[in-house]
């Protein structure tokens, strides 16, 4: 079973991503966790809400992920394929999602590698699948290569002088 790095360890992944290398169209869809593209979500939405499994959708980087809030709480896991190292796009898609409510799993996934995790973890992503032959175990150190960002984030908004402002003023972080 593939593995992946998940809020901070190295997990097993027991997901299956459908239409990865071929349209998926009508084919049957996998028992167990499984996440489709946007296109089959849209089309098979009601099939897959009935499904006793956990359902993700998977986003390609021209993919909105505004067509997805109606159902953001519904989906156990929503993620964001990075198809080459340069492109960029899912960090944005990754802020929408958070900004927009989204509290599920969200994943990044494709040309990935150590050098980008801190960074997408501060745009809202908590789990990671990395391109293959990845020394996880060694990529999972980079989460923790920066102790104090100046940026704002996901999680706190706030750039560095301002928390430093507030820590000092003794107003509440």
């Amino acid at each position: 079973m593939p593995e992946l790095i998940r809020r901070g360890a190295v997990e097993a992944d027991a997901w299956t991503f459908v239409g990865l290398d071929a349209e998926p169209g009508d084919a049957p869809i996998p028992v167990g966790p499984v996440a489709v593209p946007l296109a089959v979500w849209k089309a098979r939405r009601a099939e897959l809400l009935r499904r006793p499994d956990p359902t993700g959708v998977w986003l390609a980087p021209a993919d909105a992920p505004e067509e997805l809030q109606d159902d953001l709480a519904r989906l156990s896991l929503v993620a964001v394929r990075f198809p080459k190292f340069t492109d960029g796009r899912g960090y944005s898609t990754a802020n929408l999602l958070r900004r927009a409510g989204y509290r599920g799993e969200l994943r990044a996934f494709g040309d990935l590698g150590r050098d980008q995790l801190f960074y997408l973890s501060r745009c809202g992503f908590d789990a990671f699948a990395l391109r293959p032959g990845s020394d996880l175990h060694e990529e999972l150190a980079s989460l923790h290569d920066f102790s104090e960002p100046y940026q704002g984030s996901v999680a706190d908004p706030r750039p560095l002088f301002r928390r430093r402002a507030a820590a000092a003023s003794g107003a509440p972080q």
